[in-house]
């Protein structure tokens, strides 16, 4: 069985996201594209790291924009089969409606309050915090408009599933193995205190992409869990 794992293939090229995707994917649920990789190569991306294993693909481009140029973008990438589709939450109610309705077979995963922004910042944006309130906020009022999966750190995951109830899917970023560099992420836990405090799936890349060998790291990572 995998493990409930995202792998973030952040990569520089085509060719080392469909690696990792390879090596990967016999031990985890789901890689992730993100909007560099989308951007640089485009919906054939997702064909490349899908392959023919199947795995579930995470297509993370954080749409944020006027309900109907969101309808158009979710529209648009319906055909690529993603399992998630993320947007922003704080894009407001009809924007969430407009992508949950344009992809329905696709979860739509709503992003609260990203892991790299701390309580400085939330203040500097004009976010009323601090940042647990913030992200239960947005995860209501994204639920509330359609949402299947919500998307916030592992500090706050145990609040949000307090929240929402047991039937949303919530993807945690901000994992970190104990002892590894949280790099740009401010609010951060280890894959087991996340998938403890109640994480469906967990978005882990560098920790996994940056070994000698992100196979081999993926197996160990999926083996640890599977103890928690």
């Amino acid at each position: 069985m995998t493990a409930p794992i995202a792998v973030a293939l952040d990569a520089p090229d085509l060719e080392t996201a469909a690696r990792w995707a390879t090596l990967v994917t016999p031990h985890v649920s789901t890689v992730k594209v993100g909007l560099e990789l989308y951007l640089r190569y485009g919906p054939d991306v997702v064909a490349s790291v899908r392959g023919a294993s199947g795995v579930q693909v995470f297509l993370d481009l954080k749409l944020h924009d006027i309900p109907a140029t969101v309808r158009g973008a979710a529209r648009a990438v319906a055909r690529l089969k993603p399992t998630y589709l993320t947007v922003h939450a704080a894009g407001g109610p009809a924007m969430i409606r407009a992508a949950v309705e344009a992809v329905p077979a696709a979860r739509i995963a709503a992003v609260t309050v990203l892991t790299s922004l701390g309580e400085a910042d939330l203040a500097a944006l004009g976010i009323e915090g601090p940042a647990p309130d913030a992200v239960r906020r947005l995860a209501a009022l994204a639920v509330d408009a359609g949402a299947q999966a919500l998307v916030c750190s592992p500090r706050e995951v145990a609040a949000v599933r307090a929240e929402v109830g047991p039937d949303v899917t919530l993807i945690t970023p901000g994992v970190r193995p104990a002892g590894a560099d949280t790099q740009d992420q401010a609010r951060v836990a280890t894959p087991e205190e996340a998938l403890s405090a109640g994480a469906d799936l967990l978005v882990i890349g560098r920790p996994i992409t940056g070994a000698p060998d992100p196979g081999a790291a993926a197996a160990a990572m999926a083996a640890a869990l599977r103890r928690v």
